[in-house]
């Protein structure tokens, strides 16, 4: 099993190689790239900690080398929010980045899976797909927005609010990842009773909660630690997957096209990446409502990324 990170030096990057190398399972490959000279200082930094995962390390402007056999490519690479800027704000730099970092996956792993952290994600992976799509190599089962920090933090407010045993918490979060189009269903929560007054707020929180740690930085970044936990829960759920155990996650795939062409869901993930895509159940009027007026800025979204590509 060999996963490639491409965005390693960055602050995602650095905290994801080192819960991989923690958490990958023995004999697995580490391949860890970043435009940044730094790049190979991080691999052999992380490939210090005792454990069996091989770890190198790659910089420059071609990611290729890094490339080469990976059955799992997570892409981190991008700028960071910064106080004032919305998710979309950094479409013009970060939809540059992802095109050329797939166009470099299509030609040297195209069989790979593919997992999308760099923002906005609603459309970056749009992007990804029409790239894949153009070379020839698109296959909808292994492209996937990487949706999982949406679903931690919900996880953690509602386990706070709700006074539960947080490792026994789940929260399904379903439609994009960005403001409004993030909806968790907390009618779902398992063994919990809620009030009118508190799923408004709480919905509101979670759905602002990158805005949260920005303003909380004050300029000095994005969320990052907890994002490379995200992405490391969803690779480590994408391992397994393809070594046939069944596992289920939240996760933005391309399916039937219900809501949108592009939709966070529960996702059965096997040995092709995506096995079957769930329903996303029964809606309380509150949800229901919530996910009607979401999805023109999540169609809208999809569109950006689309046209990027092929315009």
């Amino acid at each position: 099993m060999k996963v490639a990170v491409l965005g390693a030096a960055g602050g995602i990057g650095q905290a994801l190689a080192l819960l991989l190398k923690l958490q990958l399972p023995a004999g697995a490959e580490l391949s860890l790239y970043d435009i940044a000279p730094v790049t190979p200082g991080v691999a052999a930094d992380v490939s210090h900690i005792p454990t069996a995962v091989k770890v190198e390390g790659f910089a420059g402007e071609d990611p290729t080398p890094a490339l080469k056999d990976a059955n799992i490519v997570l892409i981190s690479a991008g700028v960071a929010r910064k106080p004032g800027m919305d998710r979309s704000d950094l479409f013009n730099i970060n939809a540059g980045i992802v095109r050329n970092l797939i166009e470099k996956v299509a030609s040297t792993c195209p069989k790979a899976c593919i997992g999308i952290i760099t923002n906005p994600v609603n459309t970056t992976v749009a992007i990804a797909a029409e790239v894949l799509k153009k070379a020839g190599v698109y296959d909808k089962r292994k492209l996937f927005g990487v949706t999982t920090l949406d679903v931690l933090r919900s996880e953690t407010f509602v386990s706070e609010l709700k006074n539960l045993a947080v490792s026994r918490t789940i929260v399904p979060v379903v439609g994009g990842h960005s403001g409004v189009t993030i909806l968790p269903l907390l009618s779902q929560v398992p063994y919990v009773q809620w009030n009118n007054e508190e799923i408004a707020p709480l919905t509101k929180r979670i759905q602002n909660a990158g805005t949260e740690v920005v303003e909380a930085k004050a300029g000095g970044g994005s969320a990052t630690l907890s994002m490379a936990q995200a992405a490391a829960r969803f690779a480590l759920s994408l391992v397994k997957g393809l070594q046939g155990e069944t596992v289920v996650e939240c996760t933005y795939v391309e399916g039937c096209g219900k809501y949108a062409r592009f939709f966070a869901q529960p996702v059965r993930l096997g040995k092709e990446g995506v096995d079957e895509i769930l329903p996303i159940g029964e809606l309380s009027d509150f949800e229901q409502k919530a996910l009607e007026d979401m999805l023109p800025t999540l169609r809208a979204d999809i569109e950006l990324g689309e046209k990027f590509v092929n315009q």
